[in-house]
């Protein structure tokens, strides 16, 4: 097996399982301490098979991605998914599965497709999120579960609140968004003369544009005053969101980004976490993000 199951005893045994991939963010050792369980998602890195957080460390991804090898991204084998349903059935009623985005890979349809054979005992929740928005779901639902909901209702809440999330990302080159035919060359060079700094969203679904920034200080200030119009215009304010911060190999200025935020938006910040490798993949080394998502306390 690619990943390591564990039993969780007396410690914590809900009767739905939590499942959910690497792309959540959330490393094998943070799956245990939560009781959640982690696929580890597979790169091709100059043709050889590596998996996120098992084979592949954030360290050595990014060696890898800046010496300019040939990087793609998978999905999780069919067989693997199913090994850790299966065994994981054996001491649970259901599982609910929370996928990245269907916006932004064939993941999600996959594990519904898998899905069906389980008469209902498996629930794949397509709930639109990824990175820090995706950990999120992953929390809600654990919380849900304990307080007894089952896979079914869990599934019926993550997706009924799905858009209430919001990510803005500075981009710190467009090499990467190119290699991978998300923008034209011409539009990346531009982009490199200028020095511009790009700050894309994502809302639901797609990656996509937003702003464009002069420097990064520009545009930790749009990012900023993005997420405060936000929290005010669209999600009822500071009390009812959490607040995230996440980088690309960029923990420093990250760190000092969580500070601005807290001083200007008077909201702690929930967690300031390295994007999932999948993400960094399509946008480069350097990259900062801010994402909130709105508490569920009302379904609890």
């Amino acid at each position: 097996a690619i990943f390591t199951l564990w039993r969780l005893g007396k410690v914590f045994m809900s009767k739905t399982a939590i499942v959910t991939d690497s792309n959540s963010g959330i490393t094998q050792k943070l799956a245990k301490e939560l009781g959640v369980f982690v696929l580890p998602m597979p790169f091709v890195i100059n043709g050889e098979t590596f998996f996120e957080d098992i084979s592949l460390s954030q360290e050595a991804f990014y060696e890898k991605l800046q010496s300019d090898a040939a990087i793609s991204t998978s999905q999780p084998a069919p067989g693997d998914i199913l090994d850790l349903w299966d065994t994981l059935l054996q001491d649970h009623d259901a599982v609910v599965h929370i996928p990245m985005s269907s916006g932004l890979s064939g993941s999600c349809a996959a594990a519904s497709a898998l899905a069906a054979e389980y008469d209902g005992r498996v629930a794949v929740v397509n709930n639109q999120r990824i990175s820090v928005t995706q950990r999120q779901s992953v929390m809600d639902a654990a919380a849900l579960a304990r307080a007894g909901k089952s896979a079914a209702e869990i599934k019926e809440v993550l997706e009924k609140v799905k858009f209430e999330s919001s990510i803005y990302i500075m981009v710190d080159t467009l090499q990467y968004l190119k290699k991978g035919g998300r923008i034209t060359p011409a539009a990346a060079a531009v982009a490199t003369v200028l020095r511009i700094k790009p700050v894309l969203q994502i809302q639901g679904e797609k990656l996509d544009a937003f702003a464009k920034a002069r420097n990064e200080k520009q545009a930790r200030t749009i990012m900023l005053e993005a997420m405060r119009r936000d929290m005010e215009n669209r999600f009822g304010g500071a009390d009812q969101l959490r607040l995230f911060v996440a980088h690309t190999n960029n923990a420093a200025a990250a760190e000092e980004f969580s500070a601005m935020l807290r001083q200007e938006l008077g909201v702690d910040i929930t967690y300031c976490d390295p994007l999932s490798l999948s993400v960094s993949c399509h946008i480069g080394p350097g990259a900062l993000a801010v994402a909130c998502s709105k508490k569920i306390d009302r379904y609890l």
